[in-house]
């Protein structure tokens, strides 16, 4: 009986802990793999999500997974956004960090491949969309080299907040 009890509290307890360390499951994502671990100008992933909520706020993450090896203390893409009823792409740079100044990688270490999400909204604040539809977004990778090295995945987080108030 003894055991059991000891059994059961152990078991409890891991199960405890494991659920408590989840993430919040997303409203979209999809991450997408760089052919041949080299991301150049003209792989351009893309991705369309349906935005139905209009008065709800969202946070959009950016997600690479890298090696080591990356050459780079950053990243700088182009991110292309495509509303719902538009026929063109509107285009923003924005710089990724991918290490402090000591070299540390940010995000999470899992032997020699580094993941990180960044927040790609303006000022790190929640997005509103302001159309119900299909949005599509493009990430295109704008180092000065091509193609860019040790990339092995990218790709895009959109996390629901709650509303306005």
């Amino acid at each position: 009986m003894h055991s059991l009890f000891r059994f059961t509290l152990i078991a409890f307890c891991c199960l405890l802990l494991a659920t408590a360390g989840c993430m919040k499951s997303p409203y979209f994502q999809k991450d997408v793999s760089v052919p041949q671990y080299e991301w150049a100008y003209n792989f351009q992933p893309s991705f369309k999500v349906d935005i139905e909520d209009t008065a709800a706020l969202y946070n959009l993450y950016f997600i690479i997974r890298h090696t080591e090896a990356y050459p780079f203390a950053n990243l700088w893409m182009y991110v292309y956004t495509k509303e719902p009823g538009d026929s063109s792409f509107q285009r923003s740079r924005i710089e990724i960090p991918l290490s402090e100044a000591s070299g540390k990688w940010l995000g999470r270490g899992m032997g020699e491949v580094y993941e990180q999400r960044m927040p790609i909204t303006r000022n790190d604040a929640p997005m509103i969309f302001k159309k119900p539809g299909t949005y599509e977004l493009k990430f295109e990778q704008n180092m000065r080299v091509n193609p860019l090295p040790e990339v092995l995945q990218v790709g895009l987080r959109i996390e629901k907040l709650g509303y306005r108030r």
